[in-house]
């Protein structure tokens, strides 16, 4: 029974530590995610900024 317990215990650590890698993983991708979404907002809106201003140069 005491053999059964432990068994059970490591096999509960064991899987903790699994579901906290994969979520250090998922947290690490998401992070990575927003910030190239940011980066790619900021190019977008200078592309759009310089745009505008080449457009009113030309009137």
């Amino acid at each position: 029974m005491a053999d059964q317990l432990k068994q059970k215990i490591k096999n509960e650590i064991s899987n903790s530590r699994k579901s906290k890698s994969n979520n250090n993983f998922t947290r690490k991708c998401a992070s990575l995610v927003r910030e190239q979404r940011a980066r790619m907002y900021i190019l977008r809106r200078c592309a759009t900024m310089l745009l505008c201003w080449y457009i009113q140069g030309d009137e």
